[in-house]
Formats: C-alpha cells, sequence, structure tokens
C-alpha cells in the first residue's frame, strides 16, 4: 500500500513544474487520492490562474468527494489574484488533507488549516517539510524575513579569477555552463548587477527565448523574464544600454536624476560609496521579488557578503589560470586574519561540460 510519502512526494514532483513559471506565487503541486489511487493532480503554474488544489479538483471531477487530498502547501484562505483554495476543498466534501507545510506568511498562517477543521475535515501537518520548503526558499525567506532569497552566480578560473586585468571576461566557462545559467535566470524573480558590469560587458540579463536551447523550460508557456535591477549609485547608465531595450529594468540610485528612457530608478541612501543594499532588500521584497540572482564584479559581491545578504553561491569554475594580475571574485578590504575568513558549506558539486559547478552556502561568523 503507498505511504502518504510516497503520495506526498508526488505532489512535490508536480509543484517544481512551476519552478520556472509560478513567480511571485510560490510552487504548489496537490494530488487527490481515493482507494490508493490517485485520481487528480494539480500544480500552480501562473499567477492569477488556478492553484494547485483546484486544478487537482478539476482533474478529479465528481470522484473527489471523500478523496484525501496531498497539497505542498497550506491551502489560502484569503482572496488574492483568485478564490481561496479552501472553500473550494471544503464544496468539494474531501475527506481529509495532508499538509507538508504551513504558510511562511505569519498574517496567514495557519488560517486555512483551521477552516479545513472547522469544516470537518481531518488535516495532517509536516509530511515532507523540508523538502517543500527548499522548493520556495525565496518565498519563504520573503515572508520570514522580508528580504529576497539571495543566489550569487560567479564564473571564475581555477586560480579565483573573474576576468584580466584589462575587464575582458568572455568565456571563462564554456557553453554548457552558460547554458546552465539559464536555468538559474529563468527560475528568477529578479537578476542584479552592478554599472560596472554593464559599462564593461553591455550585457542583456535576460533569459533566452529560443525555445530549441531551453528544452527544460515547460512547453506552451511563455517565458517569463525577469525583473533587472541595475545598481547604479551615480546614474551612469548609458542610454544607449543593451539592457534598456528590454522591459522590466530598476536603477538603484543615491541621485535624484531623470532615468534613461526604458527604466524605472528608485533614490536610496549610501553607506560610502555603495547602496544601502539592506535597504534595497526590503524594497525587492515588497514588489514580490522571491529569489534575487546577482551576476555582478567584485564590488558588489564583496559589498553583499559583508552585509551578509548572500544566502547561496553557485560558483561555475573553469579548468584555467588566468594569473596575478586578473581580477578575483569579492572586493574584501580589511580582512588580514584567517579569524575573519567565511567559510562556505557545499551543498552539491558537479561537472557541467568541462567546468564545474559549486553550490555552497555561507557561514558568517562574528568576526567578519
Amino acid at each position: 500500500m503507498p505511504t502518504h510519502e510516497h503520495f506526498m512526494a508526488r505532489a512535490l514532483q508536480l509543484a517544481e513544474r512551476g519552478l520556472y513559471t509560478a513567480d511571485p506565487n510560490p510552487r504548489v503541486g496537490c494530488v487527490l487520492v481515493k482507494n490508493g489511487e490517485i485520481i487528480g493532480e494539480g500544480w500552480h503554474q501562473r499567477a492569477g490562474e488556478g492553484h494547485a488544489e483546484v486544478n487537482a479538483l478539476h482533474d478529479a471531477g465528481v470522484q473527489a468527494q471523500e478523496a484525501d487530498c496531498y497539497v505542498t502547501l497550506e491551502p489560502c484562505s484569503h482572496f488574492g489574484r483568485t478564490p481561496p483554495c479552501v472553500d473550494a476543498l471544503i464544496k468539494a466534501q474531501v475527506k481529509r488533507v495532508f499538509v507538508a507545510m504551513t504558510d511562511p506568511n505569519p498574517v496567514v498562517s495557519g488560517t486555512g488549516i483551521e477552516r479545513l477543521r472547522n469544516a470537518g475535515i481531518e488535516v495532517n501537518v509536516g509530511i515532507m517539510a523540508a523538502q517543500a520548503e527548499k522548493l520556495n526558499p525565496g518565498f519563504c525567506q520573503r515572508m520570514q524575513v522580508g528580504r529576497p532569497f539571495v543566489r550569487s552566480k560567479l564564473a571564475m578560473s581555477l586560480d579565483g579569477r573573474t576576468a584580466m586585468a584589462s575587464g575582458e571576461s568572455k568565456w571563462i566557462t564554456g557553453p554548457q555552463a552558460r547554458a546552465d545559467v539559464q536555468k538559474l535566470r529563468a527560475r528568477s524573480s529578479a537578476i542584479m548587477t552592478g554599472i560596472g558590469t554593464v559599462l564593461a560587458d553591455n550585457p542583456l540579463l535576460n533569459v533566452r527565448p529560443e525555445q530549441g536551447e531551453m528544452e527544460w523550460y515547460p512547453r506552451g508557456q511563455k517565458v517569463r523574464q525577469p525583473l533587472r535591477v541595475i545598481v547604479d549609485s551615480q546614474m551612469r547608465m548609458p542610454a544607449d544600454a543593451r539592457i534598456l531595450q528590454e522591459e522590466k529594468v530598476l536603477l538603484v540610485t543615491a541621485v535624484d536624476r531623470h532615468a534613461p528612457h526604458g527604466a524605472e530608478s528608485i533614490v536610496l541612501p549610501t553607506h560610502g560609496d555603495i547602496i544601502d543594499l539592506t535597504a534595497l532588500m526590503s524594497v525587492l521584497a515588497q514588489r514580490e521579488i522571491n529569489e534575487l540572482m546577482v551576476e555582478a564584479g567584485a564590488v558588489l559581491n564583496g559589498a553583499l557578503l559583508k552585509a551578509r545578504l548572500i544566502d547561496e553561491l553557485v560558483i561555475y569554475m573553469a579548468p584555467k589560470i588566468m594569473g596575478d594580475m586578473a581580477r578575483g571574485v569579492f572586493h574584501l578590504p580589511g580582512m588580514d586574519a584567517m579569524s575573519q575568513n567565511i567559510s562556505l558549506h557545499v551543498t552539491d558539486m558537479r561537472a557541467i561540460g568541462r567546468d564545474w559547478r559549486i553550490t555552497a552556502v555561507p557561514e558568517y561568523n562574528e568576526d567578519f
């Protein structure tokens, strides 16, 4: 007989289908089970469209009555872009609901569970909760602490260099690694860089729309482009920068000047020569940015690390030596003792073409 974990694992698989499309909503999956057999499946595809529970109920039809519901996140109990899912479950007369994790939003957490129980539906919480939370690191962090989950992507040589002294950096890594980066971009709510990178590389920072190059992207779904965030304290953005050809560009500056055509700007205070990055994270959270991907140079990456704002590093390491004069990964002046070092907890390491992808979590210490 299949276990509760078996059905919740299937719901988690379904939730993962929304990895690139559900933003800014969480990725949620749901299965309906009767007599040990799955009778309905659903997942949340896009904001404004049906939630996982509603899609699963539609799939099951009249069979949903007296069925067990396995859902990866507490069913919503409030009106947002769509009606509350608890109402749909109550109306369908499901028998039991198994929830992986409660809603991390403290304002609504537990209210969906309470309404189901008040309607006479048995509710069990906590099956595979860690796996469910792992699917939504940004949504959970934004709800719990009011800032996005910050993932910094770095491409470097074996000797820890990111560009030649001249600024030349194309291409350190191979085509497979560069294609892999597209997945990180596609799952992100926003991509952030500094004006130095814009001036040096003139990037687009977009998700490539060519479906043939993105066979991993859900078929039939329009590619969702993330917000581009440029830290530009003195408003040096050139009017002809390629990134201004893209939609959704936000310049973060310290001077009250008109942004170039095609961009929005916000003014924030500075700490020294750099924008107040903690304040910026709060602004981005208010804009429903769940996962923020950083593709920047040593100065901005160093400032983020110094502010303890980087939650995860994804490092693509190429089997190349670039020498002493090449540029490093982080600009961290003032670090002169071993006690100030930052240890990294490596969570994954694998070959991507000829390069290595290392995923690591910074372990900030008190002396840093």
